[in-house]
């Protein structure tokens, strides 16, 4: 029996799952387990609407695995070969994907892990949508400029229309977009009575962030955004991980220091010929179908093909009403072609909720899972 272990049951090791498990059904010398630390899936693209006190559909993982241990991974041992799962039990595998994503660097400046919400987690948006349900007034400060910063702030606005809304980052938001949608985008924060304010985050308080510039940004309430950190886990075994504690692929995303061992998502250093790629579920789920189609190539005895993305486009919704569309070029950078309003608020709602349907069909059909990104051609060849 050819033991798989997939840990971590976000988008990209859901899909790596499922391709596995739909790929492997008819064969009795191989098991697929996964281990995650909830029975939930959890909708990273929307936990902005969580945060806010939106209720959304509850997604159990069981749904289209079988085999899952519920738990938290507390150590690999890459010499035996096993998982330590809430340091209390082991799992062996031959073949294991490490998809354990990332999470909001809170380590970035002092204090914000003690005095700042996160969006890692569905427990940790309801957190904060609870905090948020308790204020009849009063300011948030949204700490990031990124996606994940414009969505929650936007969303905020809309939804508490009696709280002062403020998005702190060190760029002006938007700043990859084209001209166009970065100039809706702005019209749109104004509407939406978003301050901006462009500055670098000395130190966060209780009661605000203090800026390198000497400056202070007031607040009752403040969310962290900014950054992206991974599990020390992958360092700590003995991976061979990047400045930033990924774990360094292949060109196939084998572990570079150990083949046996996949790496997607959020957790993987993949370089393509434009660069290093960076964390989003438009290029994790694609990470995860190549991964599971590259292993069992391995078990058929044949060798692994390198993988190729080039992104498709930057969804931001602005609240329930509103969105901007920027489509981009395979290296992210934006074409002149953008959606907004009404088009875009549907796109990115077909965006959002298309992970969950896709696993059921990659594990009725696995072919789906390869044949749905892009390659991008002469930027990735």
């Amino acid at each position: 029996m050819h033991r798989i272990v997939v840990i971590g049951a976000g988008y990209a090791g859901m899909l790596t799952a499922v391709s596995l498990i739909g790929r492997t059904r008819r064969r009795d010398d191989v098991s697929v387990t996964v281990v995650n630390a909830t029975e939930r899936f959890t909708e990273r693209l929307r936990l902005h609407q969580t945060a806010t006190g939106q209720k959304l559909p509850e997604l159990p993982i069981a749904r289209f695995v079988d085999d899952l241990d519920v738990g938290w991974v507390t150590g690999i041992d890459l010499a035996a070969r096993t998982v330590r799962i809430d340091d209390e039990r082991e799992i062996g595998y031959d073949t294991l994907v490490y998809a354990l994503g990332g999470s909001a660097d809170t380590s970035l400046v002092p204090g914000a892990a003690d005095h700042a919400y996160t969006l890692d987690s569905a427990h940790d948006a309801e957190l904060f949508a609870r905090r948020l349900g308790e204020m009849s007034e009063g300011r948030v400060l949204v700490c990031g400029g990124g996606l994940t910063g414009l969505e929650a702030a936007t969303e905020i606005a809309e939804r508490f229309p009696q709280l002062t809304v403020t998005l702190l980052g060190r760029a002006e938001p938007g700043q990859d977009l084209g001209p166009k949608a970065r100039d809706y985008l702005r019209s749109a924060l104004r509407r939406l009575r978003v301050s901006v304010q462009v500055a670098e985050i000395a130190t966060v308080r209780a009661d605000g962030a203090e800026l390198a510039d000497g400056g202070f940004a007031p607040a009752d309430v403040i969310l962290w955004t900014s950054g992206v950190r991974v599990s020390p886990l992958a360092a700590k075994a003995g991976l061979t991980v990047d400045d930033q504690g990924r774990i360094v692929t292949d060109a196939t995303l084998r572990s570079v220091s150990h083949p046996e061992v996949y790496a997607v998502g959020d957790a993987a250093a993949i370089t393509q010929r434009y660069g290093v790629m960076h964390g989003t579920c438009q290029s994790g789920m694609p990470t995860g179908a190549h991964a599971a189609a590259q292993i069992v190539r391995e078990l058929d005895g044949k060798a692994p093909r390198p993988f190729r993305f080039g992104y498709i486009h930057e969804p931001v919704s602005l609240g329930r009403r509103d969105a901007v569309i920027q489509f981009v070029h395979p290296d992210e950078t934006p074409k002149r072609f953008y959606l907004s309003g009404r088009a875009a608020v549907w796109y990115k709602e077909t965006v959002s909720s298309a992970p969950w349907n896709t696993y059921g069909r990659v594990l009725r059909t696995p072919l789906i899972g390869i044949l749905g990104w892009r390659r991008g051609g002469q930027y990735t060849r």
